[in-house]
């Protein structure tokens, strides 16, 4: 498989990144971002862009991919609404509109999250809500993953200083969580084998649920 993952220097990212370069049927991995990854593999392609929303500079390297992992996103919390909605919908979007031109058999998978619903009074699970919408309707195949709580379980840390000084203290309480509440917590292992189960499925459903991804991702 040929892969393109978003968001390989956050938290989730990092995970996922980790997960793809350790099986041995994804032949590249290109990471978009506006840093650099700071791994290093052969099979490991940088392509960096100051910002979502202009790919010109990279269109021409936009292609042939099998699958897009979409990892990146703003921090739930702290983030004013018009810049959430800039970043979960707008650049998402422009991303998986650019993909789907270049790659009409592409697989986009989409780190949503619990709860999400365009009608919900919550502006976060409202906003991710309408992405999941916009992102179904595109000519490609879409597959959501609406995670709880993701605990890092690679030495991944957060870019956010705030949310990097929270996980050493929640993590191993998140782990309890893995096993005692399946349906509202996951780690960054399970959610990176589950993309990667996702991709190789022929015909996998559009929205995974967080339980359904802690069994994919066993």
């Amino acid at each position: 498989m040929r892969i393109l993952i978003t968001g390989a220097t956050g938290l989730v990212g990092q995970g996922v990144l980790r997960e793809c370069l350790a099986t041995e049927d994804v032949a590249h991995v290109a990471a978009l971002g506006r840093r650099p990854s700071g791994v290093t593999d052969p099979r490991l392609e940088d392509m960096l862009v100051p910002d979502f929303g202009d790919l010109d500079a990279v269109a021409t390297r936009l292609q042939p991919f099998d699958g897009c992992l979409y990892c990146a996103g703003a921090p739930p919390l702290g983030t004013p609404e018009a810049e959430y909605r800039r970043v979960t919908v707008d650049l998402t979007l422009n991303v998986a509109r650019t993909l789907a031109a270049r790659n009409p058999g592409l697989t986009f998978v989409y780190i949503s999250g619990l709860g999400s619903d365009p009608r919900s009074r919550v502006m976060q699970l409202r906003v991710k809500g309408e992405a999941e919408q916009a992102l179904a309707a595109l000519p490609i195949r879409t597959v959501m993953l609406r995670t709880g709580g993701i605990q890092p379980v690679g030495g991944e840390r957060s870019p956010h200083a705030a949310l990097a000084a929270m996980y050493p203290v929640l993590g191993p309480l998140m782990g309890l969580g893995v096993r005692a509440l399946p349906g509202l917590v996951t780690d960054t292992g399970r959610v990176g084998r589950a993309m990667l189960a996702v991709l190789r499925d022929p015909d996998p459903p559009p929205v995974l649920e967080n339980a359904e991804i802690n069994r994919l991702g066993r």
